[in-house]
């Protein structure tokens, strides 16, 4: 899955990415970053991820080299 990442909070780690395939918000899980080679994101950057049991991104890899910027909604 690949989307954009909608906000992110370096001091808690909570975000928030928008789902390319139907815009829908997704919170990133806690362990979103662990064994990537992010270690903070920036509003709009693309990224591919994988969701959890709970819904959540986790396994964030790089997306796109280029940057799209939020979505309008």
């Amino acid at each position: 899955m690949q989307g954009v990442i909608k906000s992110y909070d370096p001091g808690t780690g909570d975000g928030v990415l928008i789902n390319e395939a139907d815009l829908a918000d997704i919170d990133l899980a806690e362990d979103a970053l662990e064994g990537s080679i992010f270690r903070m994101l920036r509003q709009g950057q693309r990224v591919n991820f994988d969701l959890d049991d709970h819904g959540r991104a986790t396994h964030l890899r790089l997306g796109s080299e280029i940057d799209m910027g939020t979505p309008d909604l």
